[in-house]
């Protein structure tokens, strides 16, 4: 048995000074769909044409919403978790939702693994509509790409317009695939008047199906030639003519996203129990915080954020914000809550976070339960943080902070708040990432924070530093739920994200990898990759804990350092990265998964008398001061109150 002793700098970076097995690499390189599906006779690289006319105005080729789907058997289990996490990005940016087939959908999209990436535009074949995702593309953004070809969409390039914002270079163009650069009339298609989007999920990047002698697109705007051809996401604008054509616009799985930079606090409200409490402010004296929404960018204009001072206030006191009220949609009553704080204060000083439940349209206080609480020391820095909820009612979330004991020369501030019904993730957050970015040496190994799943699996990740480009691994650890649990652990799909830190989780394009555990992943050394981590693990002592390390697993190329300026992947300095390990082993047999475990936190905290007063929206009535900009809803509520 190895071993191996782990130095821990601070709570989120782990080094090794003596490594345990070599990670090993999913064997899988990446192409983009034309050098994929190299080759086939595919109209524009991936376009499979019908004996129909091209033009898809008509609602007949739209489809009913939810969109019937059915995955193939000769899919691969990761496949089929990734095409599944495409489809939530659908649910979460768009009006467009998805369901499995029944006996009932006659027509219906039939997700394949033939050879390549491809698909037919729009609705036009009836019975089961191919889908074709091939050897290489199982990756989010070609999912995303192929299923907007079924949903109506063309290729960005393709547009009537496109001469105004691309200049086609076709003595770069391979012989004879010429005609994968044809534009579309006005007649034939509608681009619902968006811009032309350089960033667009569907537009092909600057060497598609070139001869070797150059870039066959250029943007007629240099600062977009290596944006076009991105395959993390699909863009603010693909999802803008989505919802235009299908004339729809609310969200599946989005709830809510605030950024204060409205004085109407996104219809938020807050009170307290004096004439303090939380302020929407600018900056805060003493203390070098400034708004997270724009931290590290010019802005037009001035940009706020909430902040609870705790200088000078007596141990207690405390002020709330409460959202606006929000009813679950879909079936499954999991949400998740994600927002950016501060934390200047005293090591006392709490952020607690409760969830205010309504039973029915009579009950106007609700039932408050505890989610989390942050009691930590000071940080001085924006800190990203995710609360898992289980409302199955109309609710609202509430931030009450409070003042603990000790001197305080700052408090809590908040920003950025976005609330969906998805599952969270787990945090790795890396502070101060440029510097060590500039200063590493290739090779340079760090460890992330250990996490459970919901299940009690417990993991960590490895990141990897080289000249050009990061790895990323993930490992199984032993942990306190190990001999509950069933092993090898096999058909566990983990993913991690890269962060795209734009403010709004709607508009964010993260760039993102999934591997699944294959039970039958054996190693050289003979040792089974997904195994109780007792069994084939190094022992290794991880601050105070002596714990074993399994064997890692994941990508060599997990993305270029080029690429980290792209979108917002390093903010005000830090790297944020998303992890998540989900059970697919249901896609064995089903379409679709169980809904997922909420694993609550054992909290326990007093009730202030203000919270159990009823929400900020009443709480002028009962002698609370309160401001919000639902004013006259506040007054209506506090007649009816005294009239009753």
């Amino acid at each position: 048995m190895h071993s191996c002793t782990f130095l821990v700098l601070n709570s989120a970076l782990v080094f090794c000074l003596a490594s345990p097995m070599p990670p090993a690499d999913v064997d899988e390189e990446w192409k983009d769909i034309p050098d994929i599906n190299k080759g086939l006779n595919l109209r524009e690289g991936d376009i499979m044409m019908h004996n129909q006319r091209s033009a898809i105005l008509g609602n007949q080729y739209r489809w009913n919403i939810p969109v019937p789907f059915e995955l193939s058997v000769n899919l691969s289990m990761n496949y089929k978790g990734v095409i599944l996490r495409a489809l939530e990005q659908f649910r979460l940016k768009s009006c467009i939702d998805f369901k499995s087939r029944t006996e009932e959908d006659i027509s219906y999209i039939s997700v394949e693994s033939r050879e390549g990436c491809w698909s037919y535009v729009g609705h036009i074949v009836a019975g089961a509509q191919t889908l074709s995702i091939g050897n290489g593309c199982g990756v989010k953004g070609i999912v995303e790409h192929e299923f907007l070809h079924a949903l109506g969409f063309w290729h960005e390039q393709s547009r009537y317009d496109r001469d105004d914002y691309v200049t086609i270079n076709f003595k770069n163009i391979i012989t004879g695939y010429a005609n994968n650069f044809d534009k579309y009339s006005e007649n034939l298609t509608t681009t619902q008047d968006t811009p032309y989007d350089y960033y667009s999920v569907m537009h092909y990047d600057k060497n598609a199906f070139s001869n070797g002698n150059g870039s066959t697109i250029i943007t007629k705007r240099s600062e977009f030639q290596d944006v076009i051809g991105q395959r993390l996401d699909m863009s603010e604008y693909d999802t803008i003519e989505l919802n235009k054509l299908y004339k729809c616009n609310s969200s599946i799985s989005f709830l809510d996203h605030c950024s204060f930079d409205d004085e109407s606090l996104c219809q938020m409200s807050v009170c307290s129990a004096a004439d303090y409490g939380w302020q929407r402010v600018e900056s805060v004296s003493g203390i070098s915080v400034t708004d997270h929404t724009y931290l590290g960018k010019e802005q037009n204009g001035t940009s706020f954020f909430m902040h609870f001072s705790t200088k000078g206030r007596n141990e207690g006191d405390a002020a709330r914000m409460e959202s606006m009220t929000m009813t679950p949609k879909r079936d499954c009553k999991v949400q998740c809550l994600q927002f950016y704080y501060y934390h200047s204060g005293n090591e006392s000083d709490q952020l607690n976070i409760w969830i205010r439940e309504y039973q029915n349209e009579a009950d106007n206080r609700g039932t408050l339960r505890l989610m989390d609480q942050i009691i930590e020391p000071p940080g001085n820095y924006w800190k990203l943080h995710h609360v898992p909820l289980n409302a199955n009612k109309t609710f609202q979330v509430v931030f009450e902070a409070r003042k603990g004991a000790g001197n305080s020369s700052g408090g809590f501030s908040l920003d950025d708040i976005n609330i969906s019904e998805t599952e969270c993730p787990h945090t790795w957050q890396i502070r101060d990432f440029e510097k060590v970015l500039n200063n590493s040496v290739s090779g340079t190994r760090m460890y992330s924070p250990l996490f459970y799943s919901s299940e009690g699996y417990r993991f960590q990740a490895l990141l990897i530093f080289y000249q050009n480009y990061l790895s990323v691994y993930v490992g199984l650890v032993s942990g306190a739920y190990d001999d509950q649990l069933q092993w090898p652990c096999q058909w566990r799909q983990i993913t991690f994200q890269i962060l795209d830190q734009n403010p709004h989780i709607q508009k964010r394009m993260s760039s993102e990898k999934s591997f699944t555990t294959d039970p039958t992943l054996v190693s050289s050394y003979g040792r089974n990759y997904w195994d109780n981590p007792r069994n084939n693990g190094t022992r290794v002592v991880i601050g105070n804990e002596t714990v074993y390390v399994g064997m890692f697993w994941g990508y060599q190329y997990a993305i270029m350092k080029e690429d980290l300026t792209k979108r917002e992947f390093i903010k005000g300095g830090d790297i944020i990265f998303l992890f998540s390990m989900q059970d697919i082993s249901g896609l064995r047999q089903k379409n679709s998964l169980p809904c997922p475990k909420v694993t609550l936190k054992n909290l326990k905290t007093s009730f202030d008398a203000a919270v159990k007063q009823g929400p900020c929206a009443t709480s002028d009535c009962l002698g609370i001061f309160c401001t919000s900009i639902t004013s006259s809803l506040i007054l209506l509520v506090c007649l009816r109150l005294l009239l009753n």
